[in-house]
């Protein structure tokens, strides 16, 4: 079953489109959102939350249309990457606010969390760091029974051993199999290690949705020069750009090309290569 389903959703504004987004995020898993600035990423989840009205399309929540009325959004944990808490507030203060906008918030749960993320429980947050704001946002995300928790940038700001501990906590959020986290971020070395999916938006338009493992096991980069560029530039879906006086040639199914070009170097590309070369790159459409 998909906890969270997108289809055909657009919103225009003067300047920017989001156009025909489809997503289908299955349950249990961690789906990574990557893009570029202004791919759209922030308006696809403010979309999702009911923050701006659709143009088009249909969301759906566990099988069950999602709008912002509804009693689903007790379901659903936010994490923006600026926070909407007054900074004269304490995060024992903020819990009890939430308390009156949550009927499963857990309290208990959430000054654990606070514990657990190392925060001054009665301190105000006013003289928190960006890092320790995202850290609370993600305390009170997690403390009111949510299946599915939408995260814009929630590791920015945080230092390497901060990000680690939060990537166990998301791990940890999924395990059970009925919850899930849409994640997006320009981080993508922390979706090298916990993300299932990988879903591709550029200029509003979504690339592709495809399982990780797929990017890691299929696509490969080649650096090469002009000779074996004129070959591989003509393998199904290649992509390619000029780097001095060589070539980078993207190949989705590079694995099954490698063996048709046993002279050429055929790396796995990260997902920042992939994400670098389907916008700056070119290709024969």
């Amino acid at each position: 079953m998909n906890i969270l389903e997108v289809s055909h959703v657009e919103k225009h504004y003067k300047r920017f489109q989001l156009r025909d987004v489809d997503m289908a995020m299955p349950q249990g898993c961690i789906m990574g959102l990557i893009g570029e600035n202004g791919a759209g990423k922030s308006t696809l989840l403010k979309c999702i939350l009911g923050l701006v009205r659709r143009d088009g399309g249909n969301i759906t929540f566990r099988g069950e249309e999602l709008n912002a009325d509804t009693a689903q959004m007790e379901e659903i944990g936010v994490v923006f990457d600026t926070l909407p808490f007054h900074g004269q507030l304490t995060p024992a203060q903020v819990g009890k606010l939430h308390k009156g906008l949550y009927k499963n918030w857990d309290n208990a749960r959430y000054l654990q969390n606070i514990k657990r993320f190392g925060l001054p429980e009665k301190e105000k947050i006013k003289g928190f760091s960006k890092g320790m704001l995202m850290k609370l946002g993600i305390a009170a995300a997690l403390s009111h029974n949510a299946r599915l928790l939408l995260l814009d940038e929630p590791t920015a700001g945080l230092d390497p051993i901060a990000r680690d501990d939060l990537m166990d906590i998301f791990l940890e959020f999924v395990q059970d199999e009925t919850h899930g986290i849409l994640l997006s971020t320009h981080i993508t070395a922390d979706l090298e290690r916990v993300a299932d999916y990988v879903t591709f938006l550029h200029e509003g338009r979504v690339l592709f949705t495809r399982p990780k493992d797929d990017l890691r096991d299929e696509f490969r980069l080649v650096h090469c020069g002009e000779a074996d560029f004129r070959k591989l530039r003509e393998e199904t879906g290649a992509i390619w750009r000029k780097q001095d006086t060589q070539y980078e040639v993207l190949l989705p199914d590079g694995a099954a090309a490698a063996r048709r070009y046993p002279g050429c170097q055929f790396d796995r590309p990260t997902i920042d290569e992939i994400m670098l070369m389907y916008v700056k790159g070119g290709t024969n459409s």
